[in-house]
């Protein structure tokens, strides 16, 4: 018998091994295998196929070391959707395993191994594994390769994963972090005090220590009222009696106590109180059972609805249609922000069946939530909410997959491979699992509303606000105008600074939009103008004032402010713009009364930085809260009746042909925020192009006058909807070289498909951590022959790279890149 595996490597083909006849009953598609790679590595492969054809070549084919399980950790599907994904997306299988399992199912030979400080040798250690143990404890931590050494063994990955099963050992990857189960200190009596006679006598012997004795009492007592408990948690026990850690310490020196350590998930299942699902209005109800009757055509359904008309209702009124079935939803969202929010309305309704999974979880959480949904036992989740990367979960009843704001970019992965789009993912999901797939949005990207209208997806709009609140009053404020008449307060025009003003007299709440975080974009000599770049990237760094530093948001480069420029000595520097963290520090004083915060990436790092910021504002504990693109995305809160959009412009002259497509998206979402449940809300968008049709479509609330005038456009120009894009990247550390190679590979593509080629040309940001990046687009129509001209793209690159002096040169494919 022979297996192909995936490696967990950027390596275009699978690879075969023999199956040791002893290890023929254990071996399936889908579980992990133990496979020596090169000479000296060995790596936790997946069986992709089993069968007896010997591999052609005149080479000894290697055999499988071990099996790491006993059951697949992916299923048949999954293994279909990554066919998929490598196909379209011009990736490779080990990326694409890369990309889908937790680190801890990833073993290589770099892994780092560290002993369980807690085990206690309840389960028999081999000499092997015993030997091994002593020896972590020896060393603290260190990698397979010397492990391997001590042990004289080529492979000691399948030793090494019985000590994992035993919770012996912790696993941690050098670009993970550490999977350690989390435990919690318990506190029981020692086995020895059996009987009532030797209880009586060590209270007796505790008679001149009051504290332990009182301690040991309180225990003691507990354990009668709760006969089935044995064992009581730590802090519980201290908290309870009264007592603090010296004094159970010295009773469990005493051997009267003992401590030990109780794994328990990281998977939060405490919310079991199911409450009411809410009923639907007349529009709602009408508007699900459209969409009942059009899932059952097996297409997708494109649900666009205008903020605040209660479409997260109509999902949950589907997803408990799916859990009556018995089946799995997949609910996916764009940004982790928003799962703060809809966990707790899922968790409201459906109780434990809802869980989370995306990336700001550690690796430990990810692994815990694919077990549970590996598993599908009756106790695990039935719905999960997640960010892109829940596409790749090992699902095996689904029902529904939910794509909530399906328009947002953040659902295309860029770097590094596979680069997917989790939307197109989960419509072909659908299809291999045959679950209905339902795409929801406000302002619908326009392939997704191209595709609606042209019958590929099935359409239901949902054309009026919840409760028939008004939609907001969108109000154009001209800062030329404004900055003319010397009426600017700060970056605030007359209009939005009256607005706010009176929100918070109301005690009403504001969302402020600007998509640049820092303090300024940049600093600059006012006497020379010498502005200070990334030496790693062609931008200038963007000024923090928090730390005092200049940052590249590219790369991470940073420097401390300068005291004078570096060009002509001159100490006078001044900032150029405005970032989130100027805005927040100018509205303190404007508005010296008002509690503000900011939500972009450097107030959100942190895990929980989301739900602290989303509850301070849901409490009414923040009046005004300024945000880049995160406070745009779905949020929905109560008491917010005025919006401001403080630079509208940054988004329509962005050279991209989906500018104006974005810029509607962005400014009508943020609008959708304000006067979500009381009154209408308003809008002031600020620009200094007040007469800008993007911006007079937005105030009207026209997204189909938008979209008609744009696909005039695209349909001329040969951009999708009508056209797919592949992009292809190339770098190189050395410009000339750059040059030469995209130019030959320019001309090579040109010659395949003539007038269907733009470029080679440097993209706005041209290097990028030291890497000089050109660009060329290629424009394929939307037919049969799509894997064929996406295999001549991907031939011609290789023979690029294989070109003499192309050696260091990186290129890549982007299929519809956003």
């Amino acid at each position: 018998m022979y297996a192909d595996v995936i490696l967990p490597l950027p390596l275009a083909d699978k690879f075969t091994y023999k199956v040791p006849l002893e290890l023929e009953n254990q071996i399936n598609i889908g579980i992990r295998v133990i496979v020596q790679f090169g000479a000296k590595k060995y790596f936790s492969a997946l069986v992709y196929k089993l069968h007896s054809n010997p591999p052609k070549g005149n080479y000894e084919v290697k055999s499988i070391d071990d099996i790491l399980d006993e059951a697949p950790v992916i299923n048949l599907s999954q293994l279909s959707l990554w066919e998929w994904i490598v196909d379209y997306y011009c990736c490779t299988l080990g990326e694409v395993y890369k990309a889908a399992l937790p680190s801890a199912l990833k073993l290589e030979s770099q892994t780092k191994v560290s002993f369980n400080p807690n085990y206690n040798f309840k389960e028999h250690l081999s000499g092997e594994e015993e030997a091994l143990f002593l020896m972590l404890q020896g060393h603290g931590q260190t990698n397979i390769q010397d492990i391997n050494r001590f042990l004289g063994k080529k492979s000691s990955l399948s030793i090494l994963k019985k000590l994992l099963d035993k919770k012996a050992i912790y696993i941690e990857e050098k670009i993970a972090e550490s999977y350690r189960p989390k435990t919690v200190s318990h506190v029981s009596l020692n086995p020895n005090l059996n009987t009532e006679d030797l209880i009586k006598n060590t209270l007796e012997k505790l008679k001149n220590a009051k504290k332990q004795q009182a301690l040991l009492e309180f225990f003691l007592s507990e354990i009668i009222l709760n006969p089935n408990e044995h064992k009581i948690p730590k802090k519980e026990l201290l908290e309870k009696s009264r007592s603090n850690s010296g004094i159970l310490k010295a009773l469990i020196d005493k051997e009267i106590l003992q401590l030990e350590q109780i794994e328990t998930g990281r998977l939060d299942t405490s919310f079991d109180q199911e409450q009411k699902i809410f009923e639907l209005n007349d529009v709602q109800q009408a508007a699900f059972a459209q969409i009942k009757k059009q899932l059952t055509e097996n297409k997708p359904v494109l649900l666009h609805g205008v903020t605040s008309s209660g479409k997260t209702e109509i999902y949950i009124k589907l997803i408990e249609e799916q859990l009556k079935l018995g089946n799995q939803v997949l609910y996916l969202v764009p940004e982790i922000g928003l799962t703060t929010q809809l966990i707790n309305r899922m968790r409201k309704a459906f109780g434990n069946k809802a869980g989370i999974y995306h990336s700001k979880f550690n690796d430990a959480e990810r692994l815990e939530t694919w077990q549970n949904i590996l598993n599908n036992k009756e106790d695990s989740f039935q719905i999960v909410l997640g960010a892109r990367s829940a596409v790749f979960l090992p699902f095996k009843k689904l029902g529904l997959i939910i794509v909530d704001e399906e328009h947002e970019s953040s659902y295309k992965q860029f770097d590094p491979a596979p680069r997917y789009n989790a939307r197109d993912v989960a419509v072909v999901m659908g299809q291999i699992h045959n679950a209905g797939v339902l795409l929801g949005t406000a302002t619908p990207s326009f392939e997704s509303y191209f595709n609606a209208k042209t019958g590929k997806y099935a359409l239901t709009e949902i054309t009026e606000r919840f409760k028939n609140i008004s939609l907001p009053e969108v109000i154009i404020a001209d800062i030329r105008m404004a900055m003319r008449t010397k009426r600017m307060k700060s970056f605030l025009t007359p209009e939005l600074f009256d607005e706010i003003s009176l929100a918070l007299e109301k005690n009403e709440q504001v969302i402020l939009f600007q998509n640049r975080r820092g303090f300024a974009p940049y600093i600059q000599c006012k006497t020379c103008g010498w502005i200070p770049k990334c030496k790693h990237c062609d931008v200038s760094l963007t000024y923090h004032k928090n730390n005092s530093s200049l940052i590249c948001h590219y790369c991470g480069h940073a420097v401390s402010l300068p005291s004078k420029c570096s060009n002509c000595q001159s100490e006078d520097i001044q900032t150029r713009g405005y970032g989130t963290e100027k805005i927040e520090e100018e509205l303190q004083i404007l508005f010296p009364e008002a509690k503000i915060a900011r939500m972009d990436m450097d107030t959100t790092r942190a895990k929980k930085g989301y739900e602290r910021l989303i509850y301070q504002f849901e409490n009414r504990q923040v009046d005004i809260l300024v945000g880049t693109q995160m406070v745009t995305k779905g949020l929905d809160f109560d008491n917010v009746s005025v919006v401001g959009v403080l630079s509208a412009d940054q988004l329509l002259n962005y050279p991209d042909f989906r500018s104006f497509e974005r810029a509607f998206q962005l400014i009508a979402q943020v609008s959708g925020r304000a006067g979500r449940k009381n009154k209408q809300g308003k809008v002031i968008v600020q620009t200094y192009q007040p007469k800008h049709p993007v911006l007079t479509e937005v105030a009207g609330n026209n997204f189909q006058q938008s979209f008609n005038r744009q696909m005039g456009e695209r349909k001329l120009f040969k951009y999708p909807p009508y056209y797919r894009i592949v992009k292809v990247v190339v770098k190189h550390k050395n410009t000339a070289r750059l040059d030469m190679a995209t130019n030959y590979l320019a001309a090579n593509l040109c010659k395949i498909f003539p007038f269907k080629v733009l470029g080679p040309e440097y993209p706005v940001i041209s290097r990028i951590q030291t890497w000089y990046q050109k660009e060329i687009w290629v424009k394929l129509e939307k037919d049969s022959k799509l894997s064929h001209s996406k295999e001549l793209i991907m031939n011609e690159i290789t023979k690029t790279k294989s070109a003499q002096n192309n050696s260091n040169l990186i290129a890549y494919v982007d299929v519809d890149p956003m």
